[in-house]
């Protein structure tokens, strides 16, 4: 399928699947949506949501992307973590990687922390199927697989749902494909996505999640975050 780097309203490139009329990231603002939805709404919510108290050394928190794609919301969560220190540990899954020549064309770290370019360059460097160390707080893995075919159970904190649209992969937001993501998080883990579809909601509460509607990012009317 033909692909092209566009730019959004915030000023922040994204990839678009000219077939499908469907980007990796809103139109309204990659950048923007990825802050709202996965770091504010994920990140800083489960951080908060811990009693810190209890904790004399840093946090550390399990994360699986459902959706690696460009590598925006792993960037963006690496800095967050700095701010907060965090401990990451980081699964990004991706069926289809992009390109070389399409990390190029992208331009967030110019946007967001331009001192920061060798590090999102070692997010897209580093190899597939293997942990690296991306900083002194950031582990990653990179696993090539269909999202069907996790099998991970009890092990992540928070799930960052980002896959494509409902409207041109419907298999992606089935009940079926939710029970997978349940199975994953821990108790109390928390996933969020930018969807806020009916029946995704009423899927997610059948499997025993807490689901909140929330306000969306620029563009989206709401968004959805679910409680194990």
């Amino acid at each position: 399928m033909k692909r092209k780097i566009i730019t959004t309203a915030d000023g922040s490139k994204t990839i678009q699947i000219e077939d499908w009329n469907e980007q990796y990231h809103s139109i309204h603002g990659a950048i923007q949506e990825a802050q709202h939805v996965f770091i504010n709404a994920g990140l800083q919510h489960y951080y908060h949501s811990l009693n810190k108290e209890c904790y004399t050394e840093p946090v550390e928190v399990s994360i699986l992307e459902i959706g690696f794609g460009t590598g925006l919301n792993a960037f963006l969560t690496l800095l967050e973590a700095q701010k907060l220190n965090i401990i990451v540990d980081y699964v990004g899954v991706e069926a289809y990687p992009i390109s070389v020549e399409e990390i190029n064309q992208l331009n967030y770290v110019e946007l967001v922390s331009s001192e920061n370019q060798c590090v999102f360059d070692k997010l897209h460097n580093v190899s597939w199927e293997e942990e690296h160390e991306i900083s002194s707080n950031f582990k990653l893995k990179k696993r090539q697989q269909f999202f069907s075919d996790i099998e991970d159970v009890n092990q992540f904190d928070l799930i960052y749902f980002d896959a494509f649209g409902a409207r041109v992969q419907p298999e992606l937001w089935t009940k079926a494909i939710f029970k997978i993501m349940y199975n994953a998080l821990k108790p109390n883990g928390v996933l969020v996505t930018y969807a806020a579809i009916g029946e995704v909601k009423r899927s997610m509460k059948a499997l025993g999640f807490k689901v909140e509607r929330l306000q969306g990012p620029p563009g989206k009317r709401h968004m959805l975050r679910a409680t194990k």
